[in-house]
């Protein structure tokens, strides 16, 4: 299992907003999430910076990147586009988090 940290931003005002969305986010987008092999996803807000983790499973395909994006993943980035800080291709913008300590 691989544990995955980042870092997205809002744009400001957009924090209700943001947060409705994914207390009714798309099953068909969980469920999409969960055959990707990844679990314990969250995302933590302070202010305007979102803190998201999630663990993936070692043998899962990588559906992180943009290179290989799903119809599905496409269609919420963009829905999710007017709402946070995001690339040319809807991507939100991420900046990868480095593990300096776990705990079991």
């Amino acid at each position: 299992m691989t544990r995955v940290a980042f870092k997205m931003r809002l744009k400001p005002g957009c924090e209700a907003e943001y947060k409705a969305r994914h207390d009714a986010i798309w099953p068909e987008l969980a469920e999409f999430i969960r055959q990707s092999g990844v679990r314990n996803y969250s995302i933590f807000r302070l202010d305007l910076d979102l803190f998201a983790y999630l663990e993936m499973d070692d043998t899962s395909p990588t559906r992180l990147s943009t290179e290989e994006v799903a119809p599905i993943q496409q269609r919420w980035w963009e829905m999710m586009e007017p709402l946070m800080e995001c690339n040319d291709d809807a991507s939100p913008v991420v900046w990868p988090m480095e593990e300096m300590f776990h705990l079991d």
